[in-house]
């Protein structure tokens, strides 16, 4: 079992990203639409179209995918861990050709790699079951590690899934420090928070109810990836099926930055323009430079 590095703010100056790429996932009331062309897409940064050199139908290519699972004390609580050990169980009965999986945990001032990415189930299947909950939760810190965890997978289509309760009481590194190097890092990330709740709850005096929920909302959302609120074992398999569906049926958009001017946050939305009443979900942004003309 690797530990990685403990100092997350450094890693900050070290992600450059010049290749912008962008999973769509499309959806009618029928469910996910598939036969959209290049020509289909109207691509936007900063509200302004951008002509996209690369597009993909990832269909059943095969995918990358990270577990970063909470380990700390509150998550040995109310059936917390069984579930995220369901959780991972899930996703390796649906494995397939080419489909490698990498499991890290967190737990007080820890994060660890307990397995590095592998086709191989079995170690997969072992780490999860030797899980414990114990010490205090660096939630943040342990997402800042994200990409340079999922930086030794092969495949193009990759992902995370975080398991959590969405407590924090140990990071030095802010909600929206780790969020900004994921999103640069160009990884989807889908949370599943165990009881963690609605984010849009408020109480009689308008206030949010789930103080955590926000947090893991927006990491989700700005990244890619969706957030799921689950209260029970049926919400985990609900959640889990929906993630493995999505991960199968992307498309991928993927554009350059080298533009000249400064680097910023930049808004991307994605459109079809000749289809109406479709679902669309993609990230929301890149920090970088403009795209090149």
């Amino acid at each position: 079992m690797a530990e990685a590095p403990q100092e997350p703010a450094s890693f900050a100056e070290e992600v450059s990203v010049a290749w912008i790429l962008v999973p769509v996932i499309v959806r009618s009331k029928k469910g996910y639409v598939l036969d959209l062309e290049r020509e289909d897409f109207e691509l936007r940064v900063d509200g302004r179209p951008v002509a996209f050199q690369d597009f993909e139908r990832r269909g059943e290519a095969p995918w990358s995918l990270v577990f970063l699972q909470d380990l700390s004390g509150s998550m040995a609580t109310g059936g917390r861990l069984q579930a995220s050990q369901e959780a991972v169980r899930f996703f390796l009965t649906r494995a397939r050709p080419g489909d490698e999986f990498a499991v890290a945990s967190f737990a007080g001032q820890t994060t660890a790699v307990d397995v590095p990415f592998t086709e191989q189930l079995a170690p997969v299947a072992e780490a999860v079951a030797a899980w414990e909950a114990y010490g205090r939760t660096a939630l943040h810190d342990a997402v800042a590690w994200l990409p340079e965890i999922s930086g030794e997978s092969r495949n193009v289509k990759r992902a995370a899934v975080l398991i959590t309760d969405g407590a924090d009481n140990a990071s030095a590194m802010t909600a929206a420090e780790a969020r900004e190097l994921v999103r640069r890092a160009e990884l989807p990330v889908y949370v599943i928070g165990l009881e963690s709740g609605d984010p849009y709850a408020l109480d009689p005096n308008g206030e949010k109810v789930y103080r955590y929920a926000d947090v893991l909302n927006l990491l989700a959302s700005l990244t890619g990836g969706r957030y799921f609120p689950v209260s029970g074992p049926d919400d985990v398999k609900e959640a889990c099926a929906a993630i493995a569906e999505e991960m199968r049926y992307q498309y991928v958009l993927g554009f350059d930055t080298r533009g000249s001017g400064p680097s910023a946050f930049r808004t991307i939305s994605v459109t079809v323009p000749e289809r109406q009443g479709l679902k669309i979900q993609a990230r929301k942004g890149y920090r970088g430079t403009p795209p090149a003309r």
